[in-house]
């Protein structure tokens, strides 16, 4: 049985994943922060929820701590015998990382760069470290293959994914360490963040509200449902062709906000009221995941249409 650490295992996408590891029997630690960026008690139910999940399989550690926090970090990884690193933990949101790019890049970056020691120190080699689409910067044209990657990220949230990527990258030539970078492409589901478009927007339409639309909703992204996420995950977890390698883990096809706003008018059974604001500075006009790759090296298929997975979440918000 697998003991997997799970860095900001209480937010949405590392909650998700503990409990699927838990339903494997796999023993869980989650090392969170448990920061402010948005309400704390969204946090510790899934953190709750976790163990109560571990009653019935597998076991579960949580630790309230900081990644930039060396000592404590010291002693979760001497106390515990480690086969994998899930490196979830970051400094989220592109916009506030544009008011604060000092905060991005010391949790960020510093952090993942202690996880990381950590790691070498306690001979772990296999890490999966999140990363980014926005590592894409400002591309108009799509889908993104993994090498179209450049310097010319818009945000500082960007540039410390990027800063995270290459810091692993480096890791493994000098390190005996596996490490995989997974771009994630706009997650979505049950226990999102309330800060994010398809829970904020649901949230403000329920209650008869005017949603924010920035610019003129013709922006697309690639909505990745969050089993499908989990699914890709797991299955990097076991990559190891290669010492260090990037996946893609997107949706099936791109979708423009009005769209988006459309299906989830459909879900809710409700219309939204728009209200139109200028386009935000550190936004893309397109995500678009070239997943090829993933699906041809992880055999990662994105399984959930943006039609289902908006019905899912409606249900979970609602229920």
């Amino acid at each position: 049985m697998k003991t997997i650490l799970v860095t900001g295992g209480a937010g949405f996408i590392g909650s998700t994943l503990s409990e699927s590891l838990l339903i494997d029997g796999s023993n869980v630690l989650v090392i969170d922060s448990m920061n402010d960026y948005y309400d704390v008690r969204i946090k510790r139910d899934n953190i709750s929820n976790l163990e109560k999940a571990a009653k019935t399989s597998g076991s579960f550690k949580f630790y309230e701590n900081d990644i930039r926090d060396l000592d404590a970090l010291e002693k979760i990884f001497s106390d515990n015998n480690i086969d994998n690193v899930v490196h979830l933990a970051a400094r989220a949101g592109v916009r506030p990382s544009i008011e604060d790019p000092s905060l991005y890049m010391d949790v960020n970056v510093t952090g993942t760069t202690n996880i990381l020691d950590m790691c070498k120190k306690y001979s772990i080699k296999k890490i999966a470290f999140a990363s980014s689409s926005s590592v894409y910067g400002a591309l108009k044209k799509g889908p993104f293959s993994e090498d179209m990657a450049s310097m010319n990220t818009i945000s500082p949230y960007a540039a410390s994914k990027m800063a995270g990527e290459i810091i692993c990258k480096t890791y493994t030539n000098l390190y005996d360490m596996n490490i995989v970078a997974l771009r994630f492409f706009t997650v979505y589901g049950p226990k999102q963040r309330p800060d994010l478009a398809i829970n904020k927007f649901a949230s403000l339409m329920a209650e008869g509200k005017e949603i924010p639309v920035y610019g003129d909703g013709s922006t697309q992204r690639n909505y990745t449902y969050i089993d499908d996420i989990v699914d890709g995950i797991k299955r990097a977890m076991s990559y190891n062709e290669k010492k260090f390698e990037v996946f893609n883990l997107g949706g099936d096809k791109t979708v423009s906000l009005s769209d988006l706003i459309y299906e989830i008018e459909n879900a809710m059974g409700k219309k939204a009221i728009i209200k139109r604001l200028p386009e935000q500075p550190g936004d893309v006009p397109l995500t678009h995941a070239d997943i090829s790759k993933a699906r041809e090296i992880l055999g990662y298929e994105p399984k959930v249409s943006i039609k289902d997975g908006l019905k899912k979440f409606v249900e979970w918000k609602f229920s």
